[in-house]
């Protein structure tokens, strides 16, 4: 007999911030032998990533935003629209839950599936609710969160709390038994220079020339792989070969978590899957919060690991070379300082993120009773056995 075979469906899109948990979370029901699909908008899938066995269905995703009446109609409209084809796959599907990762992309599904009465899980990556997660809360059975403390989430909505973290992807999680880089006076010293998937101009202005300001004893040592927007990557290759550093640079990266295991510092923006990144693999960073996020909820993104000493903060603002270099070397001066900053952010971590959402979702998953009539009282047994059994392997694996 086989193990009991649910459909879930996975509301997310936009940007990879969204798409990243939701993919690792797909994988991880697909795992346990659970059928998954995805809705998303355009942009949604076109981010790479997706599971191979991920249906993916492309709906309207209308957005609420600005003060012209004209645009709040054609938003409504457009979700209303991806409601109800949200519905008619609902029809065919037969999802036992509906899990949403915040942006408009995640709110038509999300509410085709509370007026359906289907059970719905929304998952929170940064510190602060989302607009779209904070419409959900009153109406969601659950609420996942990636941080201990999330601001704008109602008291009132404790009850319905989880603390998950936020899922990423296999190939980094699978760093995080790896030691942290040799680092001593001697040896080189590798930076890595991200501003998330669409870059970050300010970090390509500043840190070449905040590089060049460190003292000779590291600024010798010094190997940068930086991350930088097509219009910039000229200009940033001959402000590095100017200071005499030695600088691998690219529009993207397709063996990030190689680079990221290699590196002994990071430098960008808080976004959520950095945060999650930087933790998983325990990477000591100097962060620069977006100043246009959301409620500035890259600040709070920082809370946690800057609050542990596992990275430093630097707003936009404040954010210039020299600032750079006197933070750089305040962590880098002594080898030891970078190593407990390392170990520092790896504490921050949440390993078992897409493990205990899994799990949380399946406690979602439909009636027992269904389960007896769809495979027989022995069949459902031999797949609870197997789950657990699945389960503490896992543990096992994490735990050697």
């Amino acid at each position: 007999m086989s193990v009991v075979s649910r459909h879930y469906v996975l509301a997310a899109g936009g940007t990879g911030g969204h798409l990243i948990p939701a993919f690792a979370l797909a994988a991880e029901l697909e795992r346990r032998g659970h059928h998954v699909a995805l809705i998303t908008d355009e942009r949604g899938a076109a981010i790479p990533g997706k599971p191979a066995s991920l249906t993916a269905h492309v709906l309207p995703a209308g957005r609420l935003r600005g003060k012209n009446p004209l645009s709040w109609v054609k938003g409504t409209r457009a979700i209303w629209h991806g409601r109800a084809m949200a519905l008619r796959l609902f029809e065919s599907f037969e999802p036992s839950a509906v899990v949403g990762f915040g942006g408009y992309p995640a709110l038509p599904s999300l509410l085709a599936a509370t007026s359906a009465e289907i059970p719905t899980i929304i998952h929170e990556q940064n510190a602060v609710l989302g607009r779209v997660n904070r419409l959900l809360a009153r109406r969601v059975d659950a609420i996942a969160t990636s941080c201990e403390q999330v601001d704008r989430l109602a008291e009132k909505h404790g009850g319905k709390v989880t603390l998950v973290g936020n899922p990423v992807r296999s190939e980094v999680l699978e760093l995080r038994d790896q030691a942290y880089p040799a680092f001593t006076s001697e040896s080189p010293f590798r930076i890595l220079v991200t501003g998330g998937s669409q870059g970050a101009s300010v970090l390509s202005d500043v840190v070449p020339d905040g590089l060049a300001m460190l003292p000779t004893a590291l600024r010798s040592r010094l190997q940068v792989i930086q991350q930088c927007r097509a219009e910039d990557i000229e200009a940033v290759r001959e402000r590095y070969a100017s200071h005499g550093i030695p600088a691998q640079l690219a529009t993207y990266f397709e063996d990030m978590a190689s680079q990221l295991a290699d590196a002994h510092l990071f430098i960008g923006r808080a976004g959520a899957s950095t945060i999650a990144e930087l933790t998983a693999v325990g990477r000591p960073a100097i962060l620069v919060p977006l100043p246009i996020a959301t409620d500035d909820h890259q600040t709070a993104n920082t809370r946690e690991i800057t609050g542990a000493g596992g990275a430093r903060s630097i707003r936009q603002p404040g954010f210039v070379a020299s600032e750079l270099a006197k933070q750089i070397q305040a962590m880098a001066q002594h080898p030891e300082t970078l190593a407990n900053a390392a170990h520092a952010s790896w504490n921050c971590g949440y390993p078992n993120a897409a493990l205990d959402l899994a799990d949380l979702v399946e406690s979602f998953g439909g009636a027992p009773l269904m389960d007896v009539i769809r495979m027989g009282g022995e069949a459902r047994a031999n797949a609870d056995k197997a789950r657990a059994k699945g389960k503490e392997a896992l543990a096992q694996d994490h735990a050697g």
